[in-house]
């Protein structure tokens, strides 16, 4: 008889699960280290209300604020699942805000790396509707510090 069996749960590993299904997989406060950031926006949800804004968009008709609101949080958890870390803050108010892109780690204050714009020039940076250095070029996104050029992570998806 084999001292331990394939697959059994231990009161240990059940408290282990509950505590992923509570938070998410989250990283908050050094939890669970190298799980991916919590999704507050199902993927599929989150693809509709980009495909929704980037429609309104094409048709010249009036865009919810609950579409644009979840198509900017959504999109910003896309870019914290492809650029982990926190060594820039990403602000669309007021929407969402995240941190991305490795590096030193920011705690309190003014983070040094901050990237922030409105939400339709975000959603169009996100989706390939417009160029990064265009954007920053007419300035409807200021981007400061080490590490801000985001460039290389956009577009999170096409619309």
């Amino acid at each position: 008889m084999s001292s331990g069996v394939t697959g059994a749960v231990t009161p240990e590993l059940e408290g282990e699960r509950e505590l992923v299904a509570r938070v998410g997989g989250a990283r908050a406060g050094g939890i669970l280290p190298g799980m991916p950031a919590r999704r507050r926006i199902p993927p599929s949800a989150g693809a509709l209300a980009v495909r929704r804004w980037a429609a309104a968009l094409d048709e010249g008709a009036p865009i919810e604020r609950r579409i644009t609101a979840a198509a900017v949080r959504f999109t910003l958890e896309e870019l914290a699942a492809c650029a982990p870390g926190r060594a820039v803050e990403v602000r669309v108010p007021p929407f969402g805000v995240t941190q991305v892109v490795a590096g030193a780690v920011h705690r309190r204050g003014t983070p040094p790396s901050v990237v922030e714009t409105d939400a339709a020039t975000w959603l169009a940076l996100a989706t390939g509707r417009l160029a990064w250095q265009e954007a920053v070029a007419t300035g409807a996104l200021h981007a400061s510090g080490e590490r801000c050029d985001l460039s290389a992570f956009l577009p999170l998806l096409r619309a």
